[in-house]
């Protein structure tokens, strides 16, 4: 059964190949009524349709029409910020308690899995999908390349990709297999035993490059147990089914 929407309109612009998966999976998880626009790809830019939703023409971006105001519906975009907006006003069972009893407010009185949902809630872009991006276009560069400068194309980026991209997505692996690893109350989440935002969050870059980057199951079984985690949640299976059912396919990998 859906969710109350509060007399709202809402509507997810997803694109292929995009971080608007993991709104798709919040909206399922949610179970809210919403409409779902689908835009493709254009030599691997975002169609300029979607700069008439927002100014950067990128996605996910959300709209929100609200009965007191349809002149003016509520344009979100950056991931965090509509997962964060659509959790407060329609999930709160996504975020951990914020306070410990009788510490409300207080400077410190923060629960632990709260302090590590709003880290991650920022940790994954602004730390690791950096990181990833490069990596990304460094493989299109690379398979992009003309066969006669093929060469000095492969000994500059494998440069980069062995003294900086590998050594800190590898330090980025050990990172989050030891946060699985001391997890509270021993869950199998990133901030405890359920699944919160940030996980939606965090299943777009870890299920991008699995198998790829030295993300492996031999070096790193805890991550990548949590990755099977994410994509076997209903709501994450529901999403990426209406994918299929609109484009034919749905692939989590870049």
């Amino acid at each position: 059964m859906a969710s109350d929407t509060k007399g709202a309109k809402i509507t997810l612009y997803w694109l292929e190949k995009s971080r608007s998966q993991r709104v798709l999976w919040l909206l399922e998880e949610l179970k809210v009524k919403y409409e779902l626009k689908t835009f493709k790809r254009t030599d691997m830019l975002a169609p300029p349709e979607l700069k008439e939703i927002h100014p950067l023409g990128k996605s996910p971006v959300v709209s929100i029409e609200i009965e007191s105001n349809k002149a003016k519906p509520l344009v979100l975009a950056e991931s965090a910020s509509i997962i964060e907006y659509l959790i407060d006003h329609f999930g709160p069972h996504l975020a951990p308690k914020r306070y410990q009893a009788g510490k409300d407010g207080e400077l410190g009185g923060e629960m632990d899995d709260w302090i590590r949902y709003r880290y991650f809630m920022h940790y994954a872009e602004g730390s690791l999908m950096p990181l990833l991006v490069i990596s990304l276009l460094f493989n299109a560069i690379k398979s992009q390349t003309p066969f006669f400068i093929k060469p000095v194309v492969l000994m500059i980026t494998g440069g980069v990709e062995s003294k900086f991209l590998s050594p800190n997505l590898k330090m980025h692996w050990q990172f989050l297999e030891s946060q699985l690893a001391t997890s509270p109350d021993n869950g199998g989440y990133l901030c405890g035993a359920h699944l919160t935002g940030a996980d939606i969050l965090m299943s777009f870059p870890l299920g991008a490059v699995r198998g790829q980057s030295g993300l492996t199951k031999e070096a790193f079984p805890k991550l990548w147990d949590y990755v099977d985690r994410l994509q076997n949640e209903e709501g994450y299976k529901k999403a990426a089914q209406k994918i299929i059912e609109i484009e034919g396919s749905y692939d989590p990998k870049l």
